[in-house]
């Protein structure tokens, strides 16, 4: 078990949910929050890193006028 997380369970004692004690596992927590964001963005649509570069670096030569 890791300190800081309990377990929530129903009456036939299956795991329904989990409370994280923040303070103690704000790692664990990100992680988690990161791997939901990634599935819910999964659909979409892509961008190359070269575009995304291309995009960064005309958004700075507009900044610097």
């Amino acid at each position: 078990m890791i300190k800081g997380v309990q377990y929530v369970v129903d009456e036939k004692g299956d795991r329904t949910a989990v409370v994280i004690d923040l303070q103690k596992n704000s790692a664990l927590w990100e992680d988690f929050y990161d791997r939901v964001l990634a599935d819910s963005r999964r659909t979409e649509p892509r961008e190359s890193l070269e575009s995304v570069k291309a995009r960064l670096a005309k958004s700075r030569r507009r900044s610097r006028v």
